[in-house]
């Protein structure tokens, strides 16, 4: 007990001091409250249908926005810097046990990515993208130190900027590299290991992510990325790949290919696009929810979304998200310190990646690889991990050296 309280005092005591930062939060509930009027309207055809019940997935996710909305609230009192070690060493722990038991437990639609505990039920990869973000942000954290740059500085934001921009110099850089590219690739492949293949990109994203945050030289990923499509490829053509993930890919490089099975969900959402217009039919007005866009709830919410608002609602949509990720951005660079900077920046990247993929995937832009959208798609265990994330970076403005709106 005594180690504990020590190690509380050495972070600067328990509880985080400051206010959090407002806009932050503003742009968080405008989106969690737009994300659960859609997913009411984009769902209650396919609920009475399937649940007997139409407000079924909205109110299960309104329980989840509750329980998500306290413990952000609680993380974000919490002094962050409690978590450094205890996230890294524990998380990790934790996550990886997980996703191993959601290997065990039987599979669901063909796939491993469940965790269930009598009647509740948990997707560990929600909780593994977190627990990666603050693992990856320690270690980094561990080995950096910056070279000064020569140039002269103009303003106090230019020196912030410097830090992460600059030139950088690792200490013991291979060692970091093995470290932080091994963390990265346990996590992806015991989320493959669910059949996640959407899951698995994620957290290679999430890696990259947080190593670019971290000042690793550029050359490192260019090998990397090379060996990773090297191997995709080969493994695609090796059929090596689950049967539907090579489908999925056949389906998007051939837009004729089997129109009433693999294709259609995908073609349904475009048809829900393409109809949208600019300013759409309105709200609850839309057509391809009632069944034709297959599981409306999850990935392709966003196609609901544009039939119902539009061009214009779903723009107006994508630009709350931006300015989400740049406050966060802000929060950031402005940080006390390098953990609460890769940290904060490393969960709002996260989250733009995730939100640049379920796009992507709703317009045909990439194989739809079953990735949700942030605070729209239904999903409990998504819902509170994500705004517990959220509370991690409110935690780290509390302290951030930015002007209180």
């Amino acid at each position: 007990m005594g180690s504990i309280k020590n190690y509380i005092k050495k972070q600067g005591g328990l509880w985080a001091s400051g206010p959090v930062d407002i806009l932050f939060f503003v742009f968080l509930l405008a989106i969690v409250t737009i994300g659960l009027v859609m997913l009411y309207s984009s769902t209650y055809p396919y609920a009475y249908y399937h649940e007997g019940n139409s407000a079924y997935y909205f109110t299960r996710q309104l329980q989840a926005v509750g329980i998500g909305f306290v413990a952000m609230l609680l993380i974000s009192k919490i002094n962050y810097k409690i978590f450094r070690d205890i996230g890294a060493h524990v998380g990790t722990l934790v996550s990886w046990g997980l996703l191993i038991l959601a290997r065990m437990m039987p599979a669901y639609q063909g796939t491993h990515r469940w965790v269930y505990f009598g009647s509740l039920q948990m997707q560990p990869s929600d909780l593994a993208k977190l627990t990666l973000i603050l693992t990856l942000a320690m270690w980094l954290d561990k080995y950096h130190s910056t070279v000064v740059s020569k140039r002269p500085m103009t303003s106090e934001w230019a020196k912030k900027i410097n830090s992460f921009v600059g030139k950088p110099v690792m200490n013991d850089s291979v060692k970091i590299i093995v470290i932080c590219g091994g963390i990265t690739a346990c996590y992806a492949g015991l989320v493959l290991l669910g059949s996640h293949l959407s899951g698995t990109l994620l957290m290679l994203f999430v890696g990259v992510i947080m190593m670019v945050l971290g000042e690793i030289r550029w050359k490192w990923f260019v090998i990397g990325g090379a060996a990773l499509v090297l191997l995709l490829v080969l493994a695609y053509q090796a059929d090596l790949l689950k049967d539907y993930m090579s489908e999925r890919i056949v389906a998007w490089r051939d837009k004729d290919y089997d129109p009433l099975g693999v294709r259609w969900q995908t073609n349904q959402a475009l048809y829900a696009i393409g109809s949208g217009g600019l300013f759409g039919k309105g709200i609850g007005n839309s057509t391809q929810k009632y069944l034709y866009v297959s599981e409306p709830q999850n990935d392709m919410i966003f196609s609901i979304v544009v039939e119902e608002l539009g061009f214009v609602g779903a723009a107006l949509i994508i630009l709350l998200y931006a300015l989400l990720v740049w406050r966060g951005v802000v929060i950031g660079v402005n940080a006390e310190n390098r953990y609460g900077a890769l940290v904060a920046m490393g969960i709002v990247f996260q989250l733009a990646v995730q939100v640049i993929l379920n796009i992507a995937v709703a317009t045909d832009s990439i194989p739809n690889t079953g990735i949700s959208l942030p605070f729209f798609s239904y999903g409990r265990t998504s819902m509170i991990m994500n705004m517990a994330a959220m509370g991690f970076v409110m935690s780290i403005s509390r302290t951030a050296r930015i002007k209180r709106r």
